[in-house]
């Protein structure tokens, strides 16, 4: 942060431009490069409440817009990132959904920064609900029903928020309506929960909270905390990070995993949440000879579980 700091990137800026500005078929490559990139760009869609939402871009445009369609309507613009700022900074970096769709919780970065602002607003209105959480760091949103979410950061650092040290993770969940001061800390709190990285993530009925800590960028705990009842206990699902494992869904109180533990290329198990430790996980999917990808969707006409590799 120093003044020396600036100077000798402003030097090195100088030289490492002067040099770019010689090659003398650089327009054409950018020239190609735009042509390559300028066509439309659409995700697949997905319901939200009333809504069905997808994402656009129309070619050039910096950040992808969101777009939304009621039933046989008109689609319309939901959020347009291009718009965040006037010098187009500030990127969406997060979008979420209550359980019914009324509310949105987006996470916007300022200048690429990785501390994000989150913003809560009314989806049909497009009105902002309450003040923005700030300080919010490599978090996603994991909303529990319509009465709030969960996220995670880390304590302000002291000094500068792009040096400063931040090494203990924490899991917080936001209670619609209240100040952000008052979130309570579900994970991370202490000594012995201390994690570089914690994440939180509510299965799909809304019973479960599925908690990982990670000391790196490989292997991760694994620990579940029942949401049906209040003073429901942390119970621990891996207590080591010799693996990759992680939950994709539950039936009732039957748990899916995919985990490497002990399966280089993956498998999926499963295991009932009263009990859930390794020594009782079943094997679904095997270990093959291939590397297993999976995902996991519910069909709309049959109502099953599907799993593919």
């Amino acid at each position: 942060m120093s003044a020396e700091t600036a100077e000798w990137v402003t030097a090195e800026n100088k030289v490492t431009f002067d040099y770019l500005a010689q090659i003398p078929y650089r327009e054409q490559l950018k020239e190609r490069l735009a042509k390559l990139w300028n066509y439309e760009k659409i995700s697949s869609p997905f319901k939200e409440g009333n809504y069905t939402y997808f994402y656009k871009n129309d070619g050039l445009q910096n950040q992808y817009v969101v777009y939304r369609q009621k039933d046989a309507g008109d689609i319309e613009v939901f959020l347009d990132p291009n718009k965040f700022s006037e010098d187009g900074t500030t990127s969406l970096a997060d979008l979420s959904f209550s359980k019914d769709g009324s509310i949105a919780a987006y996470s916007i970065s300022e200048g690429g920064s990785d501390w994000r602002k989150v913003v809560i607003i009314d989806t049909e209105t497009k009105e902002v609900l309450e003040s923005p959480l700030v300080d919010v760091k490599f978090s996603a949103i994991s909303w529990k029903g319509n009465d709030g979410f969960f996220y995670s950061s880390y304590d302000k650092p002291k000094g500068s928020e792009l040096s400063a040290k931040t090494d203990q993770h924490k899991l917080y969940y936001h209670k619609l309506g209240t100040a952000q001061q008052s979130d309570a800390i579900i994970f991370g709190g202490t000594d012995a929960e201390k994690h570089r990285y914690v994440g939180g993530q509510v299965t799909g009925d809304d019973r479960y909270l599925i908690i990982s800590g990670a000391v790196s960028t490989y292997g991760n705990r694994l620990f579940l905390k029942d949401l049906t009842s209040e003073d429901s206990k942390l119970v621990t699902i891996l207590d080591h990070t010799e693996s990759a494992t992680y939950v994709i869904e539950n039936q009732d109180s039957k748990l899916f995993l995919v985990t490497d533990l002990n399966a280089p290329n993956k498998k999926i198990v499963t295991v009932d949440a009263s009990a859930p430790t390794s020594d009782n996980w079943v094997d679904l999917i095997p270990e093959t000879k291939n590397v297993l990808t999976a995902s996991y969707y519910l069909s709309q006409i049959q109502k099953d579980h599907h799993y593919c590799k």
